[in-house]
């Protein structure tokens, strides 16, 4: 807008030096050539009514050829001077009056807030994260247009650029939690060097594109350092590994032998079909299930009553040996006597870590893509259906989309599940909307770098444990006097609170053998698992 105001400076000068020459020529004609005498003062007005075209003719008819010409000319120049230069300099101005205004700074009452650097679509989950258990934050933006728009979409915003003192400053960068820098590896650098000059204290977290930047953003004064795609990658490959090993997976430490897993439900699984309270994980395995996700959609705790599909993935929560029997449940017959082989289609930075991942546990993987490049087998369009035969879709026991746009990972999926019923296709999606897309598509599992980035960033700014890259899953150790002497199916706290209770300690015992009829003391300690905000619930509520 600065660059308007100077604009519109200079027409309103250059406007009024036009009018008083013409005002000058009228002058001169109507004494000169016109023979009927004018002040200047009359003059200047005829000349302004010209212009506006508030008023004509008030010395009409003019006699002379001259005076005629004159008013012709005056005529068009006010018509160019006025009315097309509305557009370009005055509906600004009334565009500007009605639009939504965007503060530059935040008020002084802001603080122990996270300052986010910029808007992204790995922003929302992040901020997800943040709203679920009241922290404050910033989008310091640089772009108005989407500033404004952040403003209406209810987000907390203010219009500067996280490059420069002032936004960070106007930010309170010095009162803040943290700082996330999130624009690109070069921008981020140079706001984690202007926010350390700045402020020593302030934990800085930067996000990088490329592994190879980290030790730069460290140097430059980031206090942490994620790569989000090398984590999605060993979370993908981890997904399969797990299932063609004997391994259950990454898990959650919670006690000696007691922990918080994610369980795909595999194609061919015997549980496929049933509903939660059919597949006997709690009465055969001896399995909490805390939470699920049926297409793409996470439940905490998750309807007993819904069918169990290829895709779903569970959390549960128990004993090393219970986990077990758990995932046995969960592979279907052909995971159990063969090991197979994975195409990984995509080679980028996420299908490069999925690549490493399998060489250190001594997968037999197969690696497409576009690209004629060390470490690709076969070169071709993962969305060509013919390129995947040539890739060994048939044989394969699971597929990886590394892909690094969601439109083609949506395509390639459908192609994929047409040409093979039972391989297993595990994407990476870009955009949090898009996952539902490539559930639809045939996906049995889909991870967002956007969520990914989200949790990451969440578990660093809010000091907390990552149990899930999927969703926001806490665990918390707290009393609960509102629950002394009832069980836990008297005091409803499943349909109360969203949470489950997965162990409690009594006199220093860690008891995992938790379920229904559970009787709870006041002085017991429990140990409660749910999403951000059931968890903020169970306290409100019970402890």
């Amino acid at each position: 807008m600065d660059t308007w105001r100077q604009r519109t400076a200079y027409y309103l000068v250059g406007l009024a030096a036009v009018m008083f020459a013409y005002a000058g020529l009228y002058y001169y004609g109507m004494n000169a050539i016109e023979g009927r005498p004018r002040t200047f003062l009359h003059a200047l007005q005829v000349v302004v009514e010209t212009f506006t075209t508030t008023g004509f003719g008030s010395d009409s008819p003019w006699q002379t050829p001259e005076m005629n010409v004159l008013v012709i000319v005056m005529d068009l120049t006010g018509v160019v001077l006025i009315f097309l230069a509305l557009p370009v300099l005055v509906f600004p101005l009334f565009e500007e009056a009605i639009s939504t205004t965007v503060p530059t700074t935040v008020g002084d009452d802001v603080t122990d807030h996270v300052v986010i650097c910029t808007y992204t679509t790995r922003v929302d989950p992040l901020v997800a994260e943040l709203d679920a258990v009241d922290v404050p934050y910033v989008i310091v933006e640089p772009d108005r247009e989407k500033a404004i728009a952040l403003v209406e979409a209810g987000y907390d915003v203010i219009h500067e650029d996280p490059d420069t003192e002032r936004g960070l400053v106007g930010a309170n960068l010095t009162g803040a939690r943290a700082l996330v820098a999130d624009v690109s590896d070069q921008v981020d650098a140079s706001i984690v060097l202007g926010a350390r000059a700045i402020s020593d204290d302030v934990p800085l977290v930067s996000i990088v594109e490329e592994p190879e930047s980290v030790r730069y953003h460290e140097l430059a004064g980031a206090d942490v350092v994620l790569s989000p795609r090398s984590i999605l990658g060993e979370s993908l490959a981890n997904k399969v590994a797990a299932a063609l090993t004997a391994d259950v997976g990454a898990a959650i430490e919670i006690g000696d032998q007691f922990d918080i897993v994610e369980f795909p439900i595999h194609r061919g699984s015997e549980i496929v079909g049933k509903t939660l309270a059919e597949s006997g994980l709690r009465e055969q395995a001896g399995v909490n299930v805390i939470g699920a996700w049926f297409d793409g959609d996470f439940e905490s705790p998750p309807d007993p009553e819904r069918p169990i599909e290829s895709g779903t993935v569970l959390l549960v929560s128990g004993e090393e040996t219970a986990l077990e029997r758990a995932k046995e449940l969960t592979l279907s017959e052909s995971r159990r006597v063969a090991r197979g082989e994975t195409i990984v289609a995509g080679y980028g930075e996420v299908g490069r870590q999925i690549a490493a991942a399998f060489d250190e546990v001594d997968l037999p993987y197969t690696v497409l893509d576009i690209e004629d490049k060390d470490g690709v087998d076969v070169v071709g369009d993962a969305t060509n259906a013919k390129v995947l035969e040539r890739a060994g879709i048939h044989e394969a026991r699971s597929l990886i989309l590394a892909l690094p746009d969601d439109t083609a990972g949506e395509f390639a999926t459908l192609v994929a599940r047409d040409l093979s019923d039972s391989v297993e296709i595990l994407c990476r999606a870009e955009e949090v909307e898009s996952t539902k897309k490539m559930y639809r598509a045939g996906a049995d599992y889909v991870l967002s770098l956007a969520t990914v980035t989200g949790r990451m960033v969440a578990s660093e700014v809010l000091d907390e444990d990552v149990i899930s890259l999927n969703t926001q899953i806490e665990v918390v150790r707290t009393k609960a006097p509102g629950l002394a002497g009832k069980t836990l199916a008297d005091a409803l706290v499943r349909s109360r609170t969203g949470c489950t209770v997965v162990a409690l300690e009594r006199d220093g015992e860690l008891d995992t053998d938790v379920g229904p009829d559970t009787e709870i003391r006041a002085d017991d300690d429990l140990i409660v698992a749910g999403t951000d905000a059931g968890t903020n619930r169970f306290k409100e509520l019970l402890a």
